[in-house]
């Protein structure tokens, strides 16, 4: 899914108009991404928590000429998944053999996280 079709359907589900949604959308990744910037912590119930986590220094291979690099310590933005989510996507079908996640079948709003609700 990309960010166009995140706000494809925001847009369905609430009838707001498109033009809204792409800024709402947009702040909401800004704010986000600001918040990791200035070393902070973003967590969303159900959903997950964004963190900056620090990695070290250490030595890696470059896969193709097998020469040894040194990679430099660095803050590395992570993405901790909730365990309601965990659970809801454990619950969901897997693909058939053969089949990629974008052809499997979409998950039913029975189980659509953050109290999805037809209307």
């Amino acid at each position: 899914m990309t960010k166009a079709d995140l706000v494809d359907c925001v847009v369905t589900a609430t009838k707001l108009p498109k033009k809204d949604v792409a800024l709402i959308v947009d702040g909401f990744l800004e704010a986000i991404c600001q918040t990791l910037i200035n070393n902070g912590h973003v967590e969303i119930r159900g959903f997950g928590s964004f963190k900056i986590k620090f990695a070290k220094a250490r030595i890696a291979r470059n896969p193709r000429s097998g020469a040894t690099v040194h990679v430099p310590a660095k803050l590395v933005p992570y993405f901790k998944v909730s365990r309601e989510l965990k659970n809801l996507v454990e619950a969901a079908d897997p693909p058939l053999e053969g089949e990629t996640s974008d052809q499997a079948p979409a998950m039913p709003e029975s189980t659509a996280p953050f109290g999805s609700k037809s209307e």
